[in-house]
């Protein structure tokens, strides 16, 4: 359609396309809107069918998604180091101190008549033999005793001698008559008497022979001369007191004090290691008996350790000892593993999803390679090593075991 106008003398020529152009073009606008709409749709569902045939079914695509959340998720919690203790031997120790002493401790004093000591053979810390002389004691008036003794057998043995002869002749005589049946008894009794004499006097060589032994002081037993307490020209006797104090075999033993509980772990011949003040030097040693009576007191006994002679024991010294009462099959963890509050000691572990559980435990004795744990695990569990402090039950966390990392 056509339309024409004057203006200023022209005309003007339109036609209606002209006039309602863009109302038009709008409309093809608009539906190829739609056609690009309804591609995207089409487009997309023919994904959706791709990826349910060829991808796999959309639970396992969302089961993926949420694997790779919970993967973020993880790896966003604390890492932590732990240990798996196991479980091995653990010795029970008991320490204690004492004072050493001989084990068999032989208190020496003069045995016979005394005298004027005129000799002394050893020096404390000599070791003797026994039956070595010790001291010896002046014997000139015993020994002149003896002498007289031994003259006086020999002054026995002639009469007896003679007693024996005359009998001989009365026998003789008694046949013919001469001598009556009642002086050969006399004389026969004389004999006798004599023959006895002699004896009389050898028991009493004897004698004085034994009591003029005992003079010398002697060692009773091989062992360790701890104490001198005579000196040459002292004039002892049976009042002197105790003259040398030796270790019977050079044995000694440390006299530990321990208390009650202590004392009832123990048993006579577990091993104990002891080691003297003022040395590095340690000694291996047994208990060879354990006080049967408690001081009512200290509430303590006497636990007697045995050990064998050296030098660097010195009795009446100090001495500390360790004393290994048993030993039992325990896990063992680092102090910095074991915690506590008021419920008592616990320890975190951490369970086969990675979380925090608390386990309430009971601690033995400390070992210089921790703390054993009475009860409470079974040594098989991934137990935090450091900063439980900072944990809470029930928390996720990356355990690390120890000396890995990643």
């Amino acid at each position: 359609m056509n339309y024409e106008s004057s203006f200023g003398g022209d005309t003007i020529t339109a036609r209606s396309e002209d006039l309602y152009g863009s109302e038009v073009d709008g409309a093809a606008r608009s539906g190829r809107r739609r056609n690009i709409i309804i591609a995207i749709v089409v487009l997309a569902l023919l994904v959706a069918a791709g990826v349910y045939f060829f991808g796999g079914k959309p639970e396992t695509a969302a089961g993926e998604g949420a694997k790779a959340g919970a993967g973020e998720s993880e790896s966003q919690a604390p890492a932590v180091t732990v240990i798996v203790p196991g479980s091995g031997s653990v010795e029970r120790v008991i320490n204690a101190t004492g004072t050493l002493a001989a084990r068999r401790e032989m208190p020496i004093g003069i045995a016979g008549e005394g005298g004027q000591v005129i000799r002394v053979l050893v020096q404390p810390g000599d070791w003797v033999r026994t039956g070595q002389v010790l001291a010896i004691i002046d014997q000139d008036v015993q020994t002149q005793q003896a002498r007289s003794l031994a003259a006086q057998i020999q002054v026995s043995q002639a009469d007896a001698v003679l007693a024996q002869n005359e009998l001989d002749r009365a026998l003789q005589l008694v046949d013919r008559g001469f001598i009556s049946k009642a002086d050969v008894d006399r004389r026969r009794a004389t004999r006798d008497a004599a023959v006895a004499r002699v004896e009389v006097a050898k028991a009493q060589l004897r004698e004085a022979q034994a009591r003029n032994g005992r003079l010398s002081i002697r060692a009773p037993e091989s062992g360790l001369v701890l104490e001198r307490n005579v000196e040459p020209g002292q004039v002892v006797g049976g009042g002197s007191g105790v003259l040398f104090r030796m270790a019977a075999g050079g044995e000694m033993e440390l006299r530990a004090q321990m208390g009650e509980a202590d004392l009832a772990a123990l048993s006579v011949g577990v091993r104990a290691d002891v080691r003297p003040v003022g040395t590095d030097r340690t000694f291996s040693g047994r208990v060879w008996q354990v006080a049967p009576i408690i001081n009512e007191t200290s509430r303590q006994g006497v636990a007697r350790i045995a050990l064998g002679y050296d030098k660097a024991l010195r009795p009446g010294g100090f001495a500390s000892a360790a004393v290994i009462s048993g030993s039992s099959q325990s896990p063992v963890l680092p102090e910095s593993a074991v915690l506590s509050d008021d419920k008592g000691s616990y320890v975190y572990v951490i369970n086969k999803d990675n979380k925090v559980e608390r386990r309430n435990v009971t601690t033995g004795i400390v070992t210089p390679r921790g703390i054993a744990i009475a009860t409470g695990i079974s040594g098989k569990e991934r137990v935090v090593l450091y900063a439980g402090g900072f944990l809470n039950p029930g928390e996720t966390v990356r355990p690390q075991m120890q000396g890995k990392r990643g």
